[in-house]
């Protein structure tokens, strides 16, 4: 998948978990907003999977419309979207997880996690 619907997807699908990639993504919107005008079908697109992120037909439609769009040819665009990738794929730090009556208090690092509790 080339990197500007990347970008868009990651941080629209992940819900902006950071301020960092909430910034980074408004940049984007706004270059892509300015350079192909509010009403385009590749903004209209951005908006509608803003409104239901987890609908496959809208990602489809997304990457479709930047293709059409040849945003993937602006090198401004570009810049902006793998700024917004490093974003996305920085770690996020130490979370910390406190329960009670346990011995398993934190969890740090990267990657994916699975928790089994037992009663």
């Amino acid at each position: 998948m080339e990197p500007i619907t990347q970008a868009l997807l990651l941080s629209i699908c992940g819900n902006f978990a950071t301020d960092a990639i909430r910034t980074s993504y408004v940049a984007l919107k706004k270059a892509l907003t300015t350079k192909y005008g509010e009403d385009s079908d590749l903004i209209v697109a951005v908006n509608k999977l803003e409104q239901a992120p987890d609908r496959d037909d809208r990602k489809k439609t997304l990457e479709v419309e930047v293709e059409l769009a040849k945003a993937n040819n602006d090198s401004e665009l570009l810049q902006l979207a793998h700024k917004l990738l490093d974003k996305v794929n920085q770690p996020s730090g130490q979370v910390s997880i406190t329960v009670k009556d346990t011995q398993f208090a934190c969890v740090s690092g990267t990657g994916d996690s699975k928790i089994n509790i037992k009663y």
